[in-house]
């Protein structure tokens, strides 16, 4: 009886063990499920498991987007990025709110760094968009929008000579802006001028709406010069960003300087360094003397209206003249100084006495020689006439100001 009674008891005791066992089992599946998704009957149906190999508790994801979210005015040369830790990134899209085609980027290999690899548009209004996974493999997807500068914010810029051109030695780059300029080294420093005869030149601001550029010496004859205006996204200043980038090419013909003396009332022409043609001239009077320098041809005219208002005169003024429409005209100055046919009333002054305001008068043969041979960038040199050159904003004239003083011009 007693060892009937005592195997009862151990069959008690070991069943009491066995259903321990099982609730314990039962205890780790259902806290690991609840975690992973809660599915506890797919962890009881298989082995135990202890809490050691329960999935660890994912870190949350952390991400940095740039531009940030609602960012307005964002430059359309700023690189979207977009990068993660914790995690990694499933897919990104950049698109223009308004439609569109989207931003192309490149994903690193860890799939935590995403960058755009095309620029943005100007006046543009993205959506970043970007699902990211965490340790688990947990998914989560977030968007934010900005926006990118808008047109009061935009400059332009305009450049002569124009593309493809061909011009005389003499002939500056000139570059005017829609907006003032006060970021000027950054503004030079996106601008590359080179030159088939690798001339080295300098800019000059003559406003903070415009900056000329000349070598140290005369374009080299037969030469090509290139101009690249990288200014797309560059900072003007003032919240103005570059809205273009842009190159340009001109040619430079031959050497075509013509000199006029003041002393002996006459125009030498030179080609090439060659005298080729001499010509008298009547230059302006005591009270309208020439300018003295350089002068560069900025443009020509057949016939152009000539009239006494433009430098200031009024009928009943001493110096007062009637409209007539001048012959031959080559601009020199933008205050009125031309090379022009004089009128008939003054052919006999020439190279006898000054009788002009200023203008280089010429008889028809030579005014009609001189529109016909010389082109906007070549140069007149008069000498002699008592008084300094033309302002540098008046006309091209570069060429007066020493190089060491144009080449260290204070870019403030």
């Amino acid at each position: 009886m007693q060892e009937k009674s005592n195997r009862k008891r151990w069959i008690a005791l070991a069943a009491a063990a066995a259903v321990l066992v099982v609730g314990g089992a039962v205890g780790v599946a259902v806290a690991s499920g609840a975690f992973e998704g809660g599915n506890s009957s797919a962890q009881t149906s298989g082995p135990s498991s202890s809490p050691s190999e329960s999935a660890a508790p994912a870190v949350p994801v952390e991400f940095t987007a740039e531009p940030a979210d609602q960012a307005v005015e964002v430059n359309p040369v700023t690189v979207p990025t977009l990068k993660v830790e914790h995690g990694t990134i499933d897919s990104v899209t950049l698109t223009p709110r308004g439609g569109g085609a989207g931003v192309s980027g490149d994903l690193s290999g860890a799939k935590t760094e995403w960058t755009a690899s095309e620029p943005l548009q100007f006046n543009t209004e993205y959506t970043f968009e970007f699902t990211l996974a965490d340790t688990n493999g947990k998914t989560t997807t977030s968007s934010q929008t900005f926006h990118t500068v808008t047109p009061p914010h935009e400059a332009n810029a305009f450049m002569g000579p124009l593309d493809k051109s061909v011009v005389g030695i003499g002939h500056p780059i000139e570059i005017n802006f829609s907006e003032p300029v006060t970021n000027k080294t950054a503004v030079e420093e996106a601008i590359t001028v080179t030159s088939s005869s690798a001339q080295t030149g300098a800019f000059y601001w003559i406003s903070d709406t415009k900056v000329r550029y000349r070598p140290e010496t005369f374009w080299e004859p037969n030469s090509t010069v290139t101009v690249d205006m990288a200014l797309f996204g560059v900072d003007f200043g003032n919240s103005m960003i570059g809205n273009f980038n842009e190159t340009r090419t001109f040619s430079v013909h031959n050497s075509r300087i013509a000199v006029v003396d003041n002393l002996t009332k006459t125009m030498q022409v030179f080609i090439d360094g060659q005298l080729t043609r001499s010509f008298p001239v009547t230059l302006g009077d005591e009270e309208w003397p020439s300018p003295s320098g350089y002068q560069v041809v900025m443009s020509q005219h057949a016939t152009l209206p000539f009239r006494a208002e433009s430098i200031g005169l009024k009928p009943g003024d001493p110096a007062y003249y009637e409209p007539f429409d001048a012959s031959w005209a080559s601009r020199l100055t933008n205050s009125g100084v031309f090379v022009h046919e004089a009128l008939p009333g003054a052919i006999g002054a020439l190279g006898v006495i000054n009788v002009s305001h200023g203008c280089v008068g010429m008889s028809p043969e030579g005014a009609k020689y001189f529109y016909d041979t010389f082109e906007p960038g070549d140069l007149v040199q008069v000498l002699n006439t008592g008084v300094g050159p033309a302002a540098m904003w008046d006309g091209y004239g570069d060429w007066n100001v020493p190089w060491p003083e144009y080449s260290t011009q204070p870019k403030g």
